[in-house]
């Protein structure tokens, strides 16, 4: 079995587990349990099918490695391993539909749609593989603009969670939070920095696609699905936070939804030094 279908038995495989494990558990965010490991074993078998020998799939292997781990990490501190650590839109969705019609989405969309997008974003190294070429200055800048995506969307992960123990703390001294979403930090330029960098990645590796073929291929469709992905969760989100928070409308005006830009106006902290110490983890 040559590697392209080694990978395809892979996704074969992995659909029928998340959407097994999704129908007895009743819980639906089995593929995000999944999403930091698969795309690192699908690069791993084109890696593999080269005998680890093709310097630009071993760094395409490492890069990748190195999201896998930066999101497992990030993904487990959260919870999102635990029982009933399910994303909660899956459960405001299951609200607007009726039972059939979720369990339709679940098995066409969470399970098949996303893991073939988990599959297609790592297809650039199967272009490596069939277009085996010396590891050339082009492909040094495109692994640092990789680690430097990394670096950013592991910056705002961490902003994030800051601020989500923070708030959290707030409410536990049964203290209304002074802000009820993450605003400052990379979240002053973008409302979804962390989804930015994420997308931003897997172009890159895309890129590499590009200049082992010396062309862009059809490999390059895994990134943009993944970027269409992300339009519509964004949107989801943002009808949740727009619902959830009236003032989360002011923030949407003023700043840039996914590309990092300087923001509109200019937002003014009222709170007391005490309490934006608090928020950003300083005593």
């Amino acid at each position: 079995m040559n590697a392209f279908w080694a990978s395809v038995s892979v996704f074969a495989g992995v659909s029928l587990f998340v959407w097994l494990f999704s129908v007895v558990t009743r819980e639906y965010s089995w593929v995000d349990r999944i999403w930091s490991v698969v795309p690192v074993v699908y690069v791993a078998i084109f890696a593999g099918a080269a005998g680890f020998a093709d310097a630009r799939l071993d760094v395409m292997l490492g890069l990748v490695a190195l999201w896998g781990a930066r999101l497992t990490f990030n993904f487990a501190r959260k919870g999102g391993y635990a029982r009933g650590g399910e994303d909660y839109r899956w459960a405001v969705l299951r609200g607007r539909m009726p039972p059939w019609l979720f369990q339709v989405f679940n098995l066409a969309f969470i399970t098949l749609y996303q893991n073939a997008i988990l599959l297609l974003i790592t297809l650039p190294a199967y272009t490596a593989l069939r277009h085996p070429a010396s590891f050339g200055g082009w492909d040094v800048v495109a692994t640092v603009v990789f680690l430097a995506f990394l670096a950013g969307e592991t910056i705002a992960d961490q902003q994030q969670w800051v601020f989500q123990c923070w708030k959290h703390a707030e409410l536990a001294a049964g203290r209304e939070p002074a802000r009820r979403f993450a605003r400052t930090g990379l979240f002053r330029w973008s409302r979804h920095p962390n989804f930015f960098f994420e997308q931003a990645q897997w172009w890159v590796i895309a890129a590499f696609g590009v200049l082992a073929a010396g062309a862009v291929d059809w490999t390059v469709l895994g990134a943009v699905l993944l970027t269409l992905l992300f339009v519509g969760s964004t949107r989801f989100t943002e009808s949740i936070s727009l619902a959830r928070y009236p003032e989360y409308a002011d923030y949407r005006r003023r700043t840039s939804a996914v590309v990092p830009w300087p923001p509109r106006g200019k937002a003014l902290d009222s709170r007391p030094a005490q309490a934006q110490n608090r928020e950003a983890g300083r005593p």
